[in-house]
């Protein structure tokens, strides 16, 4: 039992508002979660490419093409040198590296819109118990 009485079954209810959001707090943070989601996209990219390898999806393409081009003069047509691995995961970390610069920005701007509009209206009303 609670050094305070009995009122220690009844949950306390605090009202609190979040008045202003520190963008560089945001920055750091949105920096980090998006560098997560950027190693986490390279890896799923190289995943779905090398399953996608393993079961000559590729391989049938490339017979495809090779087959519609029909080529006469000799020359073979290699759909590799387009969707290599490392062309492909050359582009997944370029795509991650604007996908991190680009959320961090967002996010940070997000705050400081947040501060402006929480000076105008209050900031966001939270309701916290503990139960």
């Amino acid at each position: 039992m609670d050094a305070g009485g009995d009122h220690s079954s009844v949950p306390r209810r605090v009202k609190l508002s979040i008045s202003r959001v520190d963008p560089w707090t945001a920055m750091k943070l949105s920096f980090l979660l998006s560098v997560a989601v950027g190693i986490a996209g390279v890896v799923m990219v190289v995943a779905l490419w090398m399953i996608l390898s393993s079961m000559g999806v590729f391989t049938d393409m490339n017979k495809t093409v090779d087959s519609v081009l029909n080529t006469t003069n000799g020359a073979k047509f290699d759909l590799m040198n387009y969707i290599g691995l490392g062309r492909v995961v050359s582009l997944a970390i370029v795509i991650a590296v604007l996908d991190v610069i680009l959320m961090t920005a967002i996010s940070t701007l997000c705050a400081f819109l947040y501060n402006v509009c929480s000076s105008l209206v209050g900031g966001l009303q939270v309701t916290l118990t503990d139960d």
